[in-house]
């Protein structure tokens, strides 16, 4: 035989020594290890739960107590990621402080980890890249949560950010979840203010002055009306006559309103300046000829 075998007899164990060492063994966890993994369970308890305490009150400031420079969706976003990333460090801790008490040696792992890292980490480029982009999103304040952004070719409502990806609802409901190492361009639709383009077309043969007044009319008309008056921000511009030909003539109207509202500005636009042509009897060039060519140009002041 190449190699000898020695088998376990009856000789050399005992179910009773057995039961015994198992029992001195539980013994001995029950006093040392499970006391203190108590400690670590609870500690990162309560660390967690003071932590959402504080960026649940960070986040619910209201905008007057605010540092100048810092809006309120602002300060909410930046919570929302120093909650995630704190939580994950003190799991993370906590997780290694409990594997510790269990007499697992870390040093071997941790040694494991640090090759397989080294050897993820070269196929792992595009997610430190994600975190880079993301870091440098929250870090200019490009868009918070709330707002409309255009980002990656798609467009909707910032509904979670962190430094990985950023959620987005579209208007139809849908929910697009964009890796921020795919955002090259941000078009913030809602920073500061929103502006209306209302482009009105009517017959070649009215008078332009009198087309320009009217339109002036209904813009101050809804300029202080009291259910509008708080979402628009400055005096409706008729610039005058932006295109003519095929016998109709265009007019341009500017709205400057608050981010999201222009659009029941521009219905409420529109029925005016219907009721308003109808009751002046302006002809235009043709049916359905009063629309809104483009209402999602954002400027920033």
């Amino acid at each position: 035989m190449g190699g000898l075998f020695i088998f376990a007899t009856p000789e050399t164990w005992s179910v009773p020594d057995l039961v015994r060492d198992w029992h001195q063994d539980a013994i001995a966890f029950a006093r040392n290890a499970v006391p203190k993994l108590t400690l670590i369970v609870l500690g990162a308890f309560v660390l967690i739960r003071v932590l959402r305490i504080m960026t649940h009150r960070i986040a619910s400031l209201q905008e007057k107590r605010l540092p100048s420079g810092l809006r309120a969706q602002q300060i909410r976003t930046l919570a929302t990621v120093i909650d995630s990333i704190s939580v994950f460090v003190i799991v993370f801790v906590a997780t290694l402080m409990a594997l510790a008490q269990l007499n697992l040696h870390l040093e071997p792992l941790l040694a494991s980890a640090g090759i397989a890292g080294l050897a993820i980490g070269f196929g792992a480029q595009t997610m430190v890249h994600d975190f880079i982009n993301g870091f440098f999103i929250l870090f200019e304040n490009q868009y918070d949560l709330g707002d409309t952004v255009r980002i990656a070719g798609v467009k909707g409502v910032v509904e979670d950010m962190s430094l990985r990806r950023t959620t987005l609802r579209d208007d139809d409901g849908t929910v697009h979840i964009v890796p921020n190492s795919e955002i090259k361009i941000v078009s913030n639709l809602t920073r500061d203010w929103s502006q209306l383009t209302l482009r009105v077309v009517v017959a070649y043969s009215e008078p332009s002055d009198k087309i320009v007044k009217l339109l002036g009319q209904v813009g101050e008309e809804i300029r202080h009306d009291p259910q509008f008056a708080g979402e628009i921000v400055s005096d409706v511009q008729v610039p005058g006559i932006d295109r003519v030909g095929n016998g109709e003539a265009e007019y341009l109207m500017l709205v400057k309103t608050l981010p999201n509202k222009q659009y029941a500005v521009s219905r409420e636009l529109r029925r005016r300046i219907k009721d308003c042509f109808q009751k002046n009897n302006i002809q235009t060039a043709g049916p359905g000829k009063v629309y809104v060519m483009d209402q999602g140009e954002v400027k920033a002041s």
